[in-house]
């Protein structure tokens, strides 16, 4: 019997549940090896006996903590996929912003229909099995995953940071340009795209480890006089919720 996969999206754009409809041939070869039964972008019908549920979007309203704890529920494996399910992701900018003037900005004089809470990452509400972020997350971490996954075999996430990627393809550091990346304290897995095409990392895959933010403290001063308070300001933009964990 084929494995049971479910896609969710609380809140988000939903661009991470669209690039598995994107996938396209791979897609093709999935489907031989799994039944998909609960998935609204892609399916009508519905089914809650799930081996695998793989959730894009924040825990940013009511209805949205109801719905992590069904999927929690009713998923034996429940994987966040995404920069809005791993970190919060931009959802989290409200929880520092005053509720009724992003409340009013959002929705008018509507707001009041559509209750709200502080943005926050699935794991928080409910256990997660596995993560795979990046904004949008990468496709090939998500074949991997599903490949690894069916031989019984355990997916690990790369455990050093995006620099890594981007020294192995002959960047130049975009520090030398004046530019504050967060490519030293970002977790790699990207192939460091946004620095590849002059765009600077803005940490969508998350903080790779506490030692990385301690050790670009150190190096980023000494190498291009560049405060680590600038670096961690740029953070919030996908990692509010994770910086407030920092040392």
């Amino acid at each position: 019997m084929k494995p049971k996969i479910g896609i969710f999206s609380l809140t988000s754009c939903e661009g991470c549940s669209l690039a598995i409809l994107e996938l396209e041939n791979e897609l093709l070869d999935i489907l031989g090896a799994v039944e998909i039964v609960n998935f609204r972008e892609g399916m009508t019908e519905r089914s809650w006996d799930i081996d695998i549920g793989f959730v894009d979007g924040a825990v940013s309203t009511p209805e949205d903590e109801k719905e992590a704890r069904l999927f929690r529920e009713h998923c034996k494996v429940l994987v966040a996929i995404g920069a809005c399910a791993c970190l919060g992701g931009l959802n989290t900018l409200k929880n520092y912003q005053n509720e009724a003037d992003y409340r009013s900005y959002v929705y008018g004089n509507r707001a009041g229909w559509f209750p709200t809470i502080p943005a926050r990452p699935l794991s928080a509400v409910v256990k997660v099995d596995f993560e795979l972020p990046g904004c949008p997350m990468i496709k090939e971490e998500f074949l991997e995953f599903v490949k690894l996954t069916l031989a019984g075999r355990t997916f690990r996430l790369p455990e050093y940071a995006v620099c890594v990627e981007c020294k192995r393809k002959g960047n130049l550091c975009l520090y030398e340009k004046g530019v504050i990346c967060l490519g030293p304290v970002t977790r790699a897995g990207c192939d460091a795209i946004c620095p590849s095409f002059g765009s600077k990392c803005e940490g969508c895959r998350g903080i790779v480890t506490e030692e990385a933010v301690r050790a670009a403290g150190v190096n980023l001063r000494e190498q291009y006089n560049v405060s680590l308070d600038d670096v961690m300001a740029d953070l919030r933009l996908f990692g509010a919720y994770q910086e407030a964990k920092l040392p």
